[in-house]
C-alpha cells in the first residue's frame, strides 16, 4: 500500500479592487426598483378598488332590529328545522350571524314533528346567552338542558309553526344581491 499524498489548499486571494467597487456605495439593480415601484402601486390600486366596492355595497342605514343583538363573549349556536319546512334552519342562520352570534351548525334535525313548538336550549348552564337568541328569533320557549359533549352553546329547534320576521331582518331589497353571495349570482 502506499501513502496517502496530503492535499494542501492554496489560500484564497481576495482581490481589493472587487472590495473596493461595491464598498460604500448602494448600487440599485434599476429591474428591482422599477419591480418594486410596479408592485406598490397594483396593491394601491386594488386597496382603491376594495374601498369602492365595500363603500358602494354598505347600506345606507341600519334599522334598530337590524344591529347587533348580542355584544358579549362568542355564542355558539346550533340551529335544527324540526319542522320539515325546507330553508327554515338557513332563514334562522341568517338572522342569528348578523346579530352577532356564531352560528357552528345549521341543518335538519334528528326527526321532524309538524306539532313541535320552536324551542331555544341552554347547553351550558347560561340563560342569558338562550334569551338573546330567543329574542332575535322571536321564540318564547328557552330551556336549561346542559351538555358539554355538544360543543356548542345554544341549540334552537325550529318548529313547523316558527316564520322568519322577514321585513325587521331583511337589509337589501327584493331582487338586490349583494356581491359576496355566489348562490345569488348563480340564481339559486
Amino acid at each position: 500500500m502506499s501513502p496517502r499524498k496530503k492535499r494542501v489548499r492554496k489560500p484564497v486571494r481576495s482581490s481589493s479592487r472587487k472590495r473596493r467597487r461595491g464598498a460604500g456605495k448602494n448600487r440599485a439593480n434599476p429591474r428591482s426598483l422599477v419591480g418594486t415601484i410596479g408592485l406598490f402601486v397594483g396593491v394601491v390600486s386594488l386597496a382603491a378598488i376594495g374601498v369602492g366596492v365595500v363603500q358602494e355595497e354598505a347600506p345606507e342605514s341600519l334599522d334598530a332590529e337590524q344591529d347587533i343583538v348580542w355584544n358579549g363573549a362568542r355564542v355558539r349556536v346550533d340551529v335544527q328545522n324540526g319542522g320539515g319546512v325546507t330553508g327554515m334552519a338557513r332563514s334562522a342562520m341568517e338572522i342569528l350571524r348578523p346579530a352577532g352570534f356564531d352560528v357552528v351548525k345549521f341543518g335538519n334535525a334528528p326527526s321532524f314533528d309538524p306539532d313541535r313548538p320552536s324551542v331555544v336550549i341552554d347547553r351550558i348552564g347560561r340563560t342569558d346567552q338562550a334569551q338573546a337568541v330567543a329574542k332575535a328569533l322571536g321564540i318564547d320557549n328557552v330551556l336549561s338542558e346542559p351538555d358539554p359533549n355538544l360543543y356548542v352553546d345554544v341549540t334552537v329547534v325550529l318548529g313547523r309553526a316558527w316564520e322568519p320576521d322577514v321585513h325587521d331582518h331583511q337589509s337589501q331589497e327584493p331582487g338586490a344581491r349583494p356581491w359576496w353571495n355566489l348562490r345569488g349570482w348563480l340564481g339559486r
